[in-house]
């Protein structure tokens, strides 16, 4: 199949047919959850936070809570780490938070494979190469994910981003799904401590910049 057929009209129809037939699979399982981390948090399940998307477009992902709202003496939320739930680190270890994004992909805001969509406080940080990541839809799971995931350096990530952007094929993506349910039942690399990740985004930044000052 031509890539750009592929990329431009199937990955679409793709995209929505298997998320409308997945979701309805895992009904019982998003009820149970949803129902579960309503008694657990006493209020909604949810977590809705904006992201951007395709051409830098803002939305409202959708994932299940896995962290409570505690706050320290001076009304700041603790890290993550200490507001994480054990509930929600199982919901995480299993990527159960995921499978209401199933919703977003419905609606088109994202796809089952594409570059990760991070905070939009990361915007104004990104080169022109790694804008790139922003020319397609983001996925549930993409290549960086299934390639080390938070393990990775920032160059790294947005490298494979970058990659998965220029390659964008049938084949490819269902090489990267493949890799995806392999780490699902290894239930590897757990993402905990986020909070931090623009802290590491700036001094990456901050690096960039220093060397083409100096350059």
């Amino acid at each position: 199949m031509p890539k750009n057929l592929y990329k431009n009209y199937f990955k679409r129809l793709l995209d929505f047919t298997a998320s409308v037939i997945g979701f309805l699979l895992l009904s019982p399982i998003f009820i149970l959850v949803s129902i579960i981390l309503w008694i657990d948090f006493k209020g909604t399940p949810f977590f809705l936070q904006e992201r951007p998307g395709k051409d830098e477009k803002i939305f409202k992902i959708i994932k299940f809570k896995s962290m409570n709202n505690k706050k320290d003496a001076d009304g700041n939320l603790l890290s993550n780490r200490e507001r994480i739930t054990k509930l929600g680190m199982l919901v995480r270890r299993y990527s159960l938070d995921e499978i209401p994004q199933l919703l977003n992909v419905i609606k088109g805001d994202m796809s089952l494979i594409g570059p990760r969509p991070l905070v939009v406080l990361y915007l104004p940080y990104y080169n022109e190469t790694e804008r790139k990541r922003h020319s397609v839809r983001p996925g549930i799971t993409g290549l960086a994910q299934v390639k080390g995931r938070n393990n990775l350096v920032w160059e790294d990530r947005f490298a494979l981003d970058v990659e998965y952007v220029e390659n964008l094929s049938f084949l490819f993506d269902m090489k990267i799904l493949y890799w995806t349910i392999k780490k699902i039942f290894s239930k590897s690399e757990v993402a905990v401590d986020q909070d931090e990740f623009l802290d590491w985004f700036n001094i990456y930044r901050q690096k960039q910049w220093d060397a083409e000052k100096a350059s």
